[in-house]
C-alpha cells in the first residue's frame, strides 16, 4: 500500500518540507530557494529519515521545468529572441567553449581521460534557465532588456546543449566509450538529423501553432468556463513539450518555451500567464527539491578541494568570461554584471549531460557526484549574487576609473543623431516602448504627421527605426538621461507603452521635473495597477490589449490638431 501511494507521499513530503524550510530560510534572510534545496537533501537517500521516490520526484520536477519555460515564452516573443541574437549567439558559444575548456583541463589535471574530461567540461558550461528565471523574477528584471539578454543567452545555450546530447553517442567511440549508443550512426548524419528535427519543430510552431493555438483559446473562452481555459493552457504547454521531446527529440524545456512564444501572439497571453502562474510556482519548488535529493553530502568530506575547484570555475570562471564578452560588445557595466550572475550556476541540462556520459562509459560516478555537489552550492549562492549586484556595481564605481568609464561610456544609439529634424524635438510625443502597443501608436502618429521620438531598450530595434528615418534613442526610460536625450523638456506628451508600474513612476517623476505641464498617458494590465497609478498626476490610463492600443492611439492623436491657418502642428491639451 505504501508503494501505491508513492506519488502522494512524494508530493506531500516535498511540499511540506519545502514550506517549512523555505519559511525558516526567509526568517534567516536567506532566499527560500536554499530551503527548498535543503528539503531535497533531507528527503534524499543520502540522509536518514523519510526517503521520497527519486523517479517520481524527477518527473514532477520536469513538469516544473515545462511550466516555467512556458511562462518565459509567454513574455518572450520571437522578436525578443532575434533582438538579442548579436550578443546572445556569439556570447553563449564563446562562453560555453571557454567553460568546457576550463572544466576539461581541470579534469585532465586529476588524471581523467579526454572522454570524461569533455563530458565534465560540457556539464559545467550550461547554466540552468529555471534558476535564472527565479532569480530574475525575484529581482523584477525578467522583462527588462538586461533580463532578455540573459534569457536569450541561456536559450542559445539550451539549443547548443541539445546538439551536444545528440553528438555525444557517435563521438563516444572515439574517446573509448562503450555500449550500443557509442556505435550509433555517423557524426555528420547525427548533426544533420538534429538540425533537421529542430528546424521542423520550429517551423511547425511558427506556421501552424501560431494560428491553431490562438484559435483554440478563443474557442475555449467562448464557453465561459474558467477551469476549461486553465486546463487548455496547461494541456497546450505540457502537450507540446511532450510532443517535441517524443517526435522531434527536442528537450521538454525548449518545447515548452516555443509553445509559450507562439501563445504570446494571442490576445489571451496575459490571461494564460495569470492562470498558469500558481502551478508554475508550485512545480518549480519540486524542481529544486529534486535537485537536493541528488546531492550526496559525503562528497564534501571525500573531495573538498575538487569540489571547491569546480565551484570556482562555475561562479568565477564562467562569470568573468561572460562579463568580458558583454563588455566587448559595448554593453554597459550593469548589463555585464547581470549576465555574469545569470551564468554563475549549472542545472538540469548539466545533470542530463552527466547522466548520458555515465551511460556511455565516459564519466565516472565521482564525476557525477562532483557535478551535483557544485550545482547545489552554485544554485544556493546564485540568488545572493543577484542581490549583491547593486552593491558590487557601487563598489567598482567608487574605486576604479575603468569601471566608471565602462559604466558611463555611450553605447550606440543612446543619443539622437545630430541631423535629427528640429520639428521632431519641439511639441513632440515621447513614446516609451516599441512593442505591439507602441507600434500601433507610432503608426497612428506617423499616418497623421504628428512628430514623435521613441525611447526603446532594444538596441537592434532602435537601429532599424533609425534606418527608416524615425527618431529613436536606446536605453531604459526609467533612467533620466534617456528621457533627456528624447528632449522630454520640449515635449507635449509622454506616452508610456510599457506596463511596469515602478518604471512608470520613475518616468513620471523625471518628466514632471523637466516639463511640469506635460501630459502623461500610460498603459497597465489591470484595475489594481490603474488605481495605484491614478494618484500620480497621470492624464490617462489604459489597460487591455487590442482595446488598449486602439484607445491609446485615439487619445494621443486627438490631442494633436492641425492648424488650418499656418499648417503647423500644435497641441490642444485637455482641460483637467
Amino acid at each position: 500500500m505504501e508503494h501505491d501511494l508513492s506519488l502522494i507521499s512524494t508530493i506531500a513530503g516535498g511540499f511540506g518540507m519545502a514550506l517549512a524550510l523555505g519559511l525558516i530560510a526567509e526568517r534567516l534572510r536567506v532566499p527560500a530557494l536554499v530551503g527548498y534545496l535543503v528539503a531535497g537533501i533531507l528527503l534524499g537517500p543520502a540522509t536518514p529519515g523519510i526517503v521520497a521516490d527519486m523517479s517520481i520526484a524527477s518527473q514532477l520536477s520536469e513538469i516544473g521545468v515545462i511550466l516555467l519555460m512556458f511562462g518565459v515564452g509567454l513574455h518572450f516573443s520571437p522578436g525578443d529572441l532575434l533582438a538579442v541574437k548579436r550578443i546572445a549567439i556569439p556570447g553563449a558559444v564563446a562562453q560555453m567553449g571557454l567553460a568546457t575548456l576550463l572544466g576539461a583541463l581541470l579534469a585532465k589535471c586529476w588524471g581523467w581521460d579526454w572522454g570524461g574530461a569533455l563530458v565534465f567540461g560540457l556539464s559545467l558550461s550550461c547554466a540552468s534557465t529555471v534558476v535564472l528565471l527565479k532569480a530574475l523574477e525575484a529581482q523584477g528584471a525578467l522583462e527588462s532588456m538586461n533580463g532578455r539578454i540573459a534569457v536569450g543567452w541561456l536559450v542559445v545555450e539550451d539549443l547548443a546543449t541539445v546538439l551536444a546530447l545528440v553528438l555525444l553517442p557517435p563521438l563516444a567511440s572515439l574517446f573509448g566509450g562503450s555500449g550500443e549508443a557509442a556505435a550509433q550512426g555517423s557524426l555528420w548524419m547525427a548533426i544533420g538529423a538534429t538540425l533537421l528535427r529542430v528546424s521542423a519543430f520550429i517551423l511547425l510552431m511558427l506556421l501552424v501553432g501560431r494560428h491553431l493555438i490562438p484559435w483554440l483559446l478563443r474557442y475555449v473562452e467562448r464557453t465561459g468556463s474558467r477551469e476549461l481555459f486553465t486546463l487548455s493552457v496547461i494541456a497546450i504547454a505540457i502537450g507540446i513539450a511532450y510532443g517535441a521531446a517524443i517526435w522531434f527529440h527536442v528537450s521538454f524545456a525548449l518545447g515548452a518555451f516555443f509553445a509559450g512564444m507562439v501563445m504570446r501572439e494571442s490576445s489571451h497571453s496575459q490571461r494564460a500567464a495569470a492562470e498558469s502562474l500558481p502551478l508554475r510556482d508550485a512545480f518549480s519548488v519540486l524542481f529544486f527539491v529534486s535537485v537536493g535529493m541528488l546531492f550526496k553530502p559525503g562528497i564534501l568530506l571525500e573531495a573538498p578541494f575538487k569540489t571547491f575547484a569546480v565551484v570556482t570555475i562555475i561562479i568565477l570562471g564562467k562569470s568573468l568570461a561572460a562579463a568580458a564578452l558583454v563588455l566587448a560588445f559595448r554593453y554597459p557595466l550593469r548589463t555585464a554584471l547581470m549576465v555574469a550572475a545569470s551564468l554563475a550556476q549549472i542545472g538540469e541540462f548539466s545533470f542530463i549531460l552527466a547522466g548520458l556520459g555515465m551511460s556511455l562509459g565516459l564519466l565516472s560516478e565521482d564525476g557525477m557526484s562532483l557535478i551535483l555537489a557544485a550545482a547545489l552550492i552554485a544554485i544556493a549562492i546564485n540568488p545572493l549574487l543577484f542581490a549583491a549586484i547593486p552593491a558590487l556595481q557601487r563598489w567598482l564605481l567608487d574605486r576604479y576609473e575603468l569601471a566608471r568609464r565602462l559604466d558611463r561610456r555611450e553605447a550606440p544609439f543612446t543619443q539622437l543623431p545630430m541631423n535629427t529634424d528640429h520639428k521632431s524635438l519641439e511639441g513632440q510625443v515621447v513614446l516609451v516602448g516599441y512593442g505591439r502597443v507602441g507600434q500601433r501608436i507610432a503608426q497612428s502618429l506617423a499616418e497623421r504627421g504628428i512628430p514623435f521620438v521613441i525611447a526603446e531598450q532594444n538596441r537592434e530595434c532602435v537601429e532599424k527605426l533609425r534606418k527608416k528615418g524615425i527618431a529613436a534613442v536606446c536605453g531604459d526610460a526609467a533612467e533620466p538621461a534617456v528621457l533627456i536625450q528624447a528632449h522630454i523638456a520640449n515635449a507635449a506628451m509622454l506616452v508610456i507603452a510599457t506596463p511596469s508600474p515602478l518604471d512608470v513612476r520613475k518616468m513620471t517623476e523625471t518628466a514632471r521635473t523637466l516639463n511640469p505641464d506635460i501630459e502623461i498617458v500610460v498603459r497597465t494590465h489591470d484595475d489594481e495597477e490603474k488605481q495605484s497609478l491614478s494618484g500620480e498626476g497621470i492624464g490617462a490610463i489604459f489597460f487591455g490589449e487590442e482595446e488598449l492600443a486602439r484607445n491609446m492611439s485615439r487619445h494621443v492623436v486627438e490631442r494633436f490638431l492641425p492648424s488650418a491657418q499656418t499648417g503647423e502642428r500644435h497641441v490642444a491639451m485637455a482641460e483637467k
